[in-house]
C-alpha cells in the first residue's frame, strides 16, 4: 500500500513561525514557515515493521523523541508551505518503506573468461618483450 493512499493528516502536528526569505513586508507580519511534526513511535496508521524501517532509514531527520520533523519556508503563503511539507513527508515515507531488490549473483560467461585470459597473455608477452634487449637477438 502506498503512503499517499493512507491518511496521515490526523497524526500531523503543525507549528508556524515567521520565516526569512522572499515576501517583503509580509515576512515581518505573517507566520508563513511551517514545521510538520509526525510522531513515528505512536502512529496508529503504521505497523511495527514499518515504524522500524522508517526509524532506521530516516534517522537523520528524526529527533530523540522519535518525531519526524519537516520544515517548509520557501513559499510566501502558509498554505503553500503546508502543502509542500505534506508532499515532502509522503515522498520520504514512500522512499523509506520501499523494499530494496535483492541482488542476484551472476557468474562471468565462458567467453568473458577466455577474453580476460587472452588479454593477460598479450600483456605478459608485451612485458617480456620489453625485458629482452637487442643483444638477445644478435646471437
Amino acid at each position: 500500500m502506498k503512503a499517499a493512499d493512507r491518511n496521515f493528516e490526523s497524526e500531523f502536528e503543525f507549528k508556524t513561525s515567521r520565516s526569512g526569505g522572499k515576501g517583503g513586508q509580509n515576512v515581518n507580519k505573517v507566520e508563513t514557515k511551517i514545521e510538520l511534526n509526525f510522531d513515528v513511535e505512536n502512529s496508529l496508521i503504521l505497523n511495527d515493521d514499518e515504524k522500524k524501517r522508517i526509524l532506521l532509514k530516516l534517522q537523520n531527520r528524526i529527533d530523540k523523541n522519535r518525531i519526524l520533523q519537516i520544515v517548509a519556508q520557501t513559499e510566501r503563503s502558509q498554505l503553500m508551505n503546508k502543502l509542500k511539507a505534506q508532499k515532502r513527508f509522503y515522498e520520504l515515507i514512500e522512499n523509506a518503506l520501499k523494499k530494496e531488490k535483492v541482488r542476484k549473483k551472476t557468474k562471468p560467461s565462458v567467453s568473458s573468461k577466455e577474453k580476460r585470459i587472452e588479454t593477460k597473455k598479450k600483456t605478459s608477452v608485451k612485458k617480456v618483450m620489453r625485458k629482452l634487449s637487442d643483444k638477445d637477438f644478435s646471437d
